[in-house]
């Protein structure tokens, strides 16, 4: 037999063994999806649709991401659009946290987190109060002194009303003695808005989640006065309330909503996906990098969670006077 020949049959031969040893490439869970970040771009809900994004499309697990972004009124304007024209779908989710469950309470929206499916929480972001560099409010003893003494002398700045950002102020306030109903709280759609008015002079102090300031603190832009964990956070060198007298701590939680109408079958494939992700290494490396806490609970477990944390979210607006 010519020399050309054998290797012919030798390759061919192989060939099925060589597909044998060597793993196909995994096919996408789904072949798309649509993320709806409700805040403007630099928030903490934009951040998290990104690292998303990065996640699922670079692990393989979707083949395209879409990111839509919907800012208003702590994320129930997004709410809202997504209860409307997303009905159905599953291919699309929403992306909710402690902002928009106060702002709901708060505000009385057209769409409530009733009309959406709960999916998964993920991770939470702990809120920092600055101050810009050149202030001469130095401590949070400094802030303190003030607020209880002269509540208006104070200006913030923050998230939506009756968000995150507006329940640490009011706490903080209430809590040292200050009086609530005089709080001077400016809310803004983001926070590079907010950011841009503390650097910019217009308000006294800002309240934030950590990473929207992180790169001004690391700059030395912005004094950190306070971070409202239950203790020290690694690699955040920023001292907790509970460490300067003062017990308060909030963590600003992000989770993932599902549209309403979908079927069983739907909800279960998006719930896979969810927590296909938070496993993946590229998932796991964003929350070391941001200093995100790992907060996941799957669909059920994150449905009680909410219903829970609607009802304490309640008590503080009502102990911060932020609702009746």
């Amino acid at each position: 037999m010519p020399a050309t020949r054998r290797a012919a049959i030798v390759m061919l031969a192989a060939a099925p063994l060589v597909g044998a040893t060597t793993p196909a490439l995994a096919a996408p869970l789904l072949p798309q999806l649509e993320i709806m970040a409700p805040a403007a771009a630099g928030s903490g809900w934009s951040q998290t649709a990104q690292a998303m994004k990065q996640a699922l499309e670079g692990e393989g697990l979707v083949a395209r991401v879409a990111i839509v972004q919907v800012p208003g009124a702590g994320g129930t304007v997004g709410l809202a659009r997504f209860v409307k024209e997303r009905r159905g779908r599953g291919d699309a989710v929403l992306l909710t946290g402690l902002v928009m469950v106060g702002a709901v309470l708060a505000g009385k929206p057209a769409a409530s987190l009733d009309d959406v499916t709960p999916l998964a929480r993920l991770a939470g972001d702990y809120e920092v109060v600055v101050v810009p560099a050149g202030s001469d409010i130095k401590t949070l003893t400094d802030l303190t002194l003030r607020l209880a003494t002269d509540t208006r002398s104070v200006s913030w700045a923050g998230g939506s009303l009756g968000g995150t950002d507006h329940m640490l102020a009011a706490l903080l306030t209430h809590e040292v003695g200050g009086e609530v109903v005089h709080l001077h709280y400016a809310p803004y759609a983001g926070g590079g808005e907010s950011l841009a008015a503390l650097l910019g002079g217009h308000v006294t102090v800002g309240v934030n989640g950590y990473q929207e300031f992180a790169t001004e603190i690391a700059a030395g832009r912005l004094r950190a006065l306070a971070i409202s964990a239950p203790g020290p956070v690694p690699g955040i060198d920023i001292p907790t309330f509970e460490e300067q007298g003062v017990p308060l701590e909030l963590v600003d939680w992000r989770g993932v909503m599902a549209a309403p109408g979908i079927d069983a079958a739907q909800a279960q494939a998006l719930g896979e996906l969810i927590a296909r992700m938070v496993r993946t290494s590229t998932w796991k490396a964003t929350l070391e990098q941001r200093r995100w806490q790992d907060l996941y609970q799957p669909a059920e477990a994150f449905g009680a969670f909410l219903e829970e944390e609607r009802r304490r979210v309640r008590e503080l607006l009502a102990r911060a006077r932020l609702v009746k």
